[in-house]
């Protein structure tokens, strides 16, 4: 027997998710032409990671829409699409790893021989950079808490922001003291910033797939709470696993009185339980097995 769904398919956010796609282009842009001319590693990798930041919108966008296509009880995909977000975000993490590596082998090269480097162009987009991140940043921070892929477009947005602010700092000294291997050095802290975010994006994308207990969920708690709903006596086969963000789902086995044998009395218990579920656990989504203390008996033998 099951009860609500609450989907976080992130429809809502797709007009922010538009924007910060359409500003990260022009700076990608921007920032790919001022390397070009003055030979900026640092402005490369940094307009490399905005690219990795417009193709992990793109991603969310395309999840988004993909998962809003639904499937009937009776369709291959019950749930719908809904796991395409989470694939999304996992070849994001992918691309931003990939990019580390990049970056870190032309940094080394560099650092060996360097080049000469015109701090004031590269300062100037810099700054570009980091003023779009931060309205970037105000456009996604409210999806951020609420869909995995706005949450992972978010994330490399400040660490891009982080990104613009050491170009920003390697361009200042440039011009100051005419050190041109600040710019690589630059781009070895980008790659140091990417690095744990893409790692965390991966993890929880991981956590996800393998279908792992959310971390804000407390499996004792939660069936101390169903166990302590009138008539219930027993719980088992206790299961909370997450679809796609924002969409937890659960599934029990509900053992009860012997006297809770008319189905007036088994929806009772079915609505209380999910009211609790949906209060304190946010668990929109779950199926609940109702059974008899004889019934609980004999399915522990044959599983044993």
């Amino acid at each position: 027997m099951s009860h609500g769904h609450h989907h976080g398919s992130g429809v809502q956010h797709r007009g922010r998710l538009a924007m910060v796609l359409l500003i990260a282009l022009v700076v990608f842009v921007v920032q790919v032409v001022v390397a070009a001319l003055t030979g900026s590693l640092a402005l490369f990798a940094d307009a490399g990671h905005v690219l990795t930041d417009a193709v992990g919108v793109a991603m969310a966008l395309i999840a988004i829409t993909v998962g809003r296509r639904g499937g009937g009880p009776a369709a291959r995909s019950s749930y719908g699409f809904h796991r395409a977000e989470v694939l999304a975000a996992g070849a994001n993490g992918l691309i931003l790893l990939g990019l580390c590596v990049a970056i870190v082998i032309g940094a080394v090269r560099r650092l060996s021989a360097p080049v000469e480097i015109d701090g004031g162009l590269v300062l100037a987009a810099g700054a570009v950079g980091l003023a779009a991140n931060i309205v970037a940043l105000l456009l996604l921070r409210d999806g951020a808490s609420e869909n995995l892929n706005v949450r992972g477009a978010y994330l490399e947005v400040l660490g891009d922001a982080l990104g613009s602010v050491a170009v920003l700092v390697a361009a200042g000294v440039i011009v100051l003291t005419g050190w041109s291997q600040a710019d690589p050095v630059a781009s070895l802290v980008i790659a140091a910033l990417i690095v744990p975010r893409a790692v965390s994006l991966l993890r929880e994308v991981g956590e996800v797939l393998l279908e792992s207990t959310p971390r804000d969920v407390d499996l004792a708690e939660l069936r101390e709470h169903l166990m302590g709903a009138e008539g219930v006596v027993d719980v088992h086969d206790l299961h909370v696993w997450t679809i796609t963000s924002g969409m937890p789902v659960m599934s029990a086995h509900i053992v009860v009185d012997d006297d809770v044998a008319a189905m007036g009395d088994a929806q009772a218990v079915l609505g209380r339980l999910h009211g609790c579920l949906s209060e304190h656990f946010d668990v929109e989504h779950s199926t609940l097995q109702i059974e008899t203390r004889g019934h609980a008996e004999t399915e522990a033998h044959v599983h044993h």
